[in-house]
Formats: structure tokens, sequence, C-alpha cells
């Protein structure tokens, strides 16, 4: 779950005072409210340098709703815990930086663990994003089991419900798939022509084997079934505070197969926040009690 939507805030828009000139109004309570809205909501940890990320991802709501102040928009959030809306507003702060086979010392150390298999492998992504990383991984079980990867399995899961259509529809644009080596594009991508020349499209057989689901981590309960050969949780972590990635690990160790793999992501350590879990390599991590 990172991103690039960031936008830059060009020096004419700043006002003598010190503050940015806006048509819509965020004051500091405003902010805290948020920053407290999407932890209970998603887990996430707004830092206080987000404050400009936030008004200008939330701005396009309270436009679509004719509102000017994000105390009216946020209060009638709170009137309505159900509503709609809520979906728009964590699609909002979540966060989709991602790529094929990013990280990639990760998928040799994948392949090596299901080469040999006897059952069914099943794999659980827990951030999806726009679907890079869970095809990637339904790649290298092709790549690796051949005719068997037809039984095997990827549910791919994020809170993003705008990121998971996205990824439902396996297209990207070219410059992104260019970047794989050749081989891979040829076996894997078919090349849009038309109204979708500059466009690429994952192969069926790839598509096949992922299934997308909404799922967020804080929810009380999870929509999936172990156990599973592999989990990746890479790169969201970061995005919580310590005790609710503890609470997440717990969660994980018992959807594990004894020798299944957890994959985290370059900048996360889970060594220290959790005992169920044990390093095995660069960024991942086996059960503790194997």
């Amino acid at each position: 779950m990172t991103d690039q939507r960031e936008r830059g805030v060009d020096a004419g828009q700043w006002a003598s005072s010190g503050q940015i000139e806006r048509d819509l109004v965020l004051t500091d309570a405003d902010f805290a409210r948020i920053r407290e809205l999407i932890y209970q909501r998603a887990g996430i940890v707004l830092a206080e340098h987000k404050r400009e990320m936030v008004y200008s991802r939330l701005a396009k709501r309270l436009r679509h709703h004719g509102m000017t102040r994000f105390t009216d928009y946020l209060s009638r959030l709170e009137r309505q815990p159900d509503a709609k809306e809520w979906e728009a507003f964590t699609n909002a702060l979540t966060t989709n930086l991602t790529a094929f086979f990013r990280e990639s010392h990760h998928f040799p150390l994948l392949a090596e663990h299901i080469r040999h298999k006897q059952d069914p492998v099943t794999i659980w992504c827990s951030a999806a994003s726009t679907g890079e990383e869970p095809y990637s991984i339904a790649m290298t079980l092709l790549e690796t089991l051949g005719a068997k990867a037809s039984q095997a399995k990827v549910i791919a899961t994020d809170i993003d419900t705008d990121a998971l259509a996205k990824a439902r529809q396996g297209i990207y644009p070219q410059e992104q798939v260019r970047k794989l080596d050749e081989a891979r594009v040829k076996r894997f991508f078919q090349k849009g022509t038309g109204n979708h020349i500059g466009l690429a499209r994952v192969r069926p057989e790839v598509s096949a084997l992922v299934e997308f689901m909404p799922l967020n981590l804080l929810a009380p309960q999870w929509p999936i079934k172990g156990p599973f050969d592999a989990i990746f949780c890479r790169n969201i972590m970061i995005y919580f505070d310590k005790e609710t990635q503890a609470k997440i690990l717990k969660r994980f160790a018992p959807l594990m197969k004894q020798d299944g793999l957890l994959f985290a992501g370059h900048s996360e350590n889970f060594s220290y926040i959790s005992d169920a879990f044990k390093l095995r390599g660069q960024t991942v991590y086996t059960l503790a009690n194997k």
C-alpha cells in the first residue's frame, strides 16, 4: 500500500500568512478528526506532514457533494457509519505504488518453495493494490509448476476497492510492462490494438489463477481461509503502528502451513514485533514454532 499521488505545491499558492490559499476549509481540528477516523477504519497512521496530501485527495469528495467545509463532510460521515461514502473516504487515503516483480529477490525464493509441492498451491497477497503483485505471483506459479499451476490459487485482497477494480481489468500501460524481460512479456501479456493501443492486458491463463476481493486487515473477521503456502504482506505494515502490526501478524500465523513463507517489504522488520515468526532470509519469515 505505497503511493505516487501526492501533489507538489506551487510557490504562488502561498499567502503572506504562510497558509495555502484554498477554496475549501480544512482546520486543525478537521485534520485531527481525519487522522483518527482513518486509523479507526483502516489502521493507517497519518503523519502530521501528510496534511496537504489529505487536503488534495479529500477535496474531490467535498466537491462531489457540493461542500466547502471538511467539518461538514466529516460530520456527515460520522452520522452515517454504514454509508457508501466511507469506502470513497478510505480509498482516497490509501496508497498504491507497485510494480511487476517488485523486490525481485522474493520470486525465486517463492519458486523454490513451491517447486516440489504435491498439493495445490495457495497464496495470499494481502495488499494487492492495482494487481501487479498478485499477477507477478501467478506468473511465477505458471513458470514453476507448468500444467500443475492450473490447480493453484492466488487470493488477492486490498482495502482500496478502486484499486481492485483496476486490478481485475488486468490492463496496464505498455511502458510499464516493457520493464519485464521480453520472454515474460510475450508469454503473459496481450498487446493492445485499436482503442487499446499503448496498453497491455494479462493473458487469461494468468488472470484465471487470481481471485480479487476487498478485505480490511483490521476487520474482526477475514473472508478467507488457509492454510497458505505463502502470504505476501509487503509495504503495508509501515502504515500501521506496532500494536496493529502485532495483531495482524498474530492472525497470519494460524493461516499458514507449517513450512509457509511470509514475505515482507524491504523496509519492514517483523522480528521485533511478533514472536510467531522468525527470519529465514532477506525480508522472508517462517513460523517460529516450525
